[in-house]
């Protein structure tokens, strides 16, 4: 590291070209390339999943994502002459747009239950000929532009589904102006300085910019999320910002005790620096750990993430010593230049609140670790009722055609026409096609179910479809409820004695079904991602007790941010008031994602503040002093570290995205408890009350184990000696005649 660092320092403008060459070439490449998400829930061998299979395979044109067109008329109703034309007009020249496959009007046939009771509302279902991840947003647009040209006065148009969200921008780009602002601000404060606030920012834009920048590129060659480059950008201005603190830190100390800008550079790089690589490396791990899960959709996310992390550490190591070379004695203030000038490298003791604070967290460990643990119990609590499944359009801003749409058919058809389920089967003779006559009046029978459409058969009369509208909405339990009678209860015996083999889809059924994949393999994911993570602190600090801590710490941040989500995305506490909409379930792939980021996120504080607990432990034995001086001198720079991280997190609730919101609120919280109750209170609490058990090792294990150190011990050593010597320095300044 050491060497890497002095590279950069003599070849400083060659590194920062290097990074802005990369910048702006990734940049153009992507820009020409485009953008090629996809959000593929697909999760093969499940119910949903076969139904989508099947009625790909007998209605081709039925394949593809389906949307709604809805109006509305507030005088009169839509079976007036002149609202008929028009509409009749408008439905003809989407259904000839390339992108459509088909779209039927209620004014066609029989009206099938598409206009509604009081006259007022009706709604045609339009049918792309791709699904909503193969989609072209402009041909989406066109939709959306056609249908909306036919509002009158006295007619409103709106349009739902997922590709016509396609259409909605967000507020992405507030909520990084955002976040930065506010990163910039505290930054500033904490160092005094303009050239060295801004320094951590600039790293960061640049290499987050060119992790999007791939990001765009690698959904071209593998299944990505349309959200996977606004978490990247959030993760990684987090991170990358932290980090290029913790180094900019080190550096001012540094020259504060006296050495050159190329020594204060190579010795930050050479002790942070390592450590910053260690925590980014634990975060790649932790959002690596997805790829077991097999889920096409969460390896882009997985990917995706960790190039981000990849990235904003090489920058944090490469670009930031030679920009910090470039502005040279200017990372100290004004103030903190004069005082060097004027009486030398002086030894920098915690003083203020760090110390008291740490001082008294040794003096009442029990109590005050009693207090924290309570806090982390009763915020995780709501996370017991955690229930998975689909948000929907009825979360979106109310001025969104989407959410429109969405409100216009539930006033007028009830909520379930929002997300009807589809049953499909094979169809092998006279008698199944008997049971599938008869199967509506059993299906109007069944608690829950609103209506049913006619049976539909294909071409070949060997597949069949209908629809089944729930009496409540997508993102209910109740829906699911449906889900679950229909498969265990309903359906099997409808198919006694027939060879029917009727599976359940739409979106609901697909939202479980992936929920249930997850939840089934959350524990092969949550012990493989702890496992490493331990692994890792055990060759770090070579102590059983610390893995098995920052383990429990990291569950216990990881249950605290469940609870406080659930309370305000699921029970709706704050939702509106934030912008978010309604409450409704948790999104399926978010607990994993967030278990992921938020043991990688949790590991960086256990590594900065033990770090320097074992340093201290290593030189003299005693573990209180070790605690007490690790705290007291971390716990300032993990604070401002976790002030910068919370903003930009909760900036990115500005977004106007659902799904980003939760990621932002989630990651604040979690980084808020990590930071003020877990590290700095309940860990140090616990490692006082265990006392010398901390760092306990098996000697046959010790033999066997590789030796690492995140900081090297000549660096710690003659940190040791440059204090001091300006200790003594500071002592014989105060005696007179000296």
């Amino acid at each position: 590291m050491a060497a890497l660092a002095r590279w950069c320092v003599r070849h400083r403008l060659v590194a920062v070209l290097l990074w802005l060459l990369t910048f702006a070439g990734a940049a153009a490449v992507a820009s020409v390339a485009g953008s090629a998400y996809s959000n593929d829930y697909a999760t093969p061998g499940t119910e949903s999943s076969r139904a989508t299979q099947l009625l790909d395979e007998g209605f081709p044109r039925l394949g593809g994502d389906s949307d709604t067109i809805v109006w509305h008329t507030t005088h009169g109703t839509v079976r007036a002459a002149d609202v008929e034309q028009a509409m009749t007009r408008t439905l003809d020249e989407i259904a000839d747009l390339p992108s459509v496959a088909s779209v039927t009007s209620p004014y066609e046939g029989s009206p099938g239950g598409r206009i509604s009771r009081d006259g007022h509302t009706a709604y045609a279902t339009l049918t792309f000929d791709d699904q909503t991840q193969d989609i072209d947003k402009a041909e989406a647009q066109k939709v959306v532009d056609t249908a909306k040209a036919a509002e009158t006065d006295g007619l409103q148009v709106e349009l739902g589904g997922r590709a016509i969200g396609l259409t909605e921008s967000t507020g992405g780009h507030i909520a990084e102006a955002a976040g930065v602002l506010v990163a910039a601000v505290v930054l500033l404060l904490a160092f005094g300085s303009l050239a060295a606030s801004l320094l951590p920012i600039a790293t960061a834009l640049v290499s987050v910019g060119t992790a999007y920048a791939g990001i765009v590129l690698l959904g071209h060659v593998m299944t990505v999320a349309d959200f996977a480059p606004m978490l990247g950008m959030l993760i990684g201005l987090g991170v990358g910002i932290d980090y290029a603190l913790f180094i900019v830190t080190r550096h001012r100390r540094e020259l504060k005790r006296g050495l050159s800008v190329t020594e204060a550079v190579t010795s930050a790089v050479a002790t942070t620096g390592r450590a910053v690589v260690f925590a980014g490396a634990t975060v790649c791990i932790a959002l690596l750990g997805m790829l077991i899960l097999r889920l096409g959709f969460l390896n882009g996310v997985a990917i995706a993430a960790s190039l981000t992390v990849v990235l904003t550490v090489a920058a944090s190591v490469t670009l930031l010593p030679a920009l910090l070379s470039l502005i040279g004695m200017r990372a100290l203030s004004r103030r903190e230049r004069r005082r060097l000038d004027e009486h030398g490298p002086e030894p920098e003791r915690p003083t203020g609140l760090a110390a008291r604070w740490s001082a008294f967290v040794e003096r009442h460990p029990k109590k005050l670790g009693a207090v924290a643990l309570g806090v982390m119990t009763l915020l995780a609590l709501p996370a017991l009722g955690l229930h998975l499944g689909t948000s929907d359009q009825g979360n979106n801003p109310k001025t969104a055609t989407t959410r429109q749409a969405y409100d216009l058919l539930a006033d007028g058809f009830g909520p379930g026409v929002n997300g009807p389920l589809t049953l499909v089967t094979k169809v092998g003779g006279a008698q199944d096609k008997l049971a599938l006559d008869n199967l509506d009046a059993t299906l109007r029978a069944t608690e829950g179910v609103a209506g049913v459409s006619p049976v539909t058969y294909d071409t070949a009369g060997d597949t069949a479809y209908l629809s089944v509208v729930p009496e409540s909405s997508p993102q209910s339990t109740h829906t699911s409820d449906l889900v679950d009678r229909l498969r265990d209860e309903v359906l099997p015996r409808v198919e006694a004695g027939t060879s029917l083999d009727l599976h359940v889809g739409g979106v609901t059924a697909g939202y479980d079904d992936f929920a249930d994949v997850i939840v089934g393999k959350l524990p092969l994911f949550v012990g493989v991602v702890i496992g490493l993570g331990c692994l890792l602190l055990l060759l770090a600090f070579r102590s059983i007790g610390i893995p098995l801590k920052a383990a429990a710490m990291n569950v216990a941040a990881v249950a605290a941010a469940f609870g406080v989500v659930v309370a305000i995305f699921q029970w709706g506490w704050g939702s509106e008031l934030l912008g978010l909409g309604s409450a409704g379930p948790i999104e399926p792939f978010l607990p994993v994602i967030m278990v992921s980021v938020l043991f990688g996120l949790s590991m960086d504080y256990q590594v900065f503040l033990v770090s320097r607990m074992y340093e201290e432990w290593l030189e003299t034995g005693d573990n209180r002093r070790a605690v007490r001086v690790g705290l007291a001198e971390t716990s300032r720079v993990i604070n401002s570290a976790a002030v910068i991280m919370i903003s930009v997190f909760l900036a990115f609730v500005l977004s106007g995205d659902r799904v980003i919101a939760m990621f932002g609120i989630a990651l604040a919280t979690a980084v808020a408890l990590d930071a003020f109750v877990l590290r700095t209170l309940l860990v140090p609490a616990l490692m006082h009350m265990l006392g010398g058990a901390n760092w306990w090792l098996p000697r046959w294990l010790d033999r066997r184990m590789p030796r690492i150190s995140i900081e090297p011990a000549e660096y710690r050593a003659a940190a040791d000696a440059a204090e001091k010597t300006s200790t003594e320095k500071a002592a014989r300044a105060t005696i007179p005649g000296q």
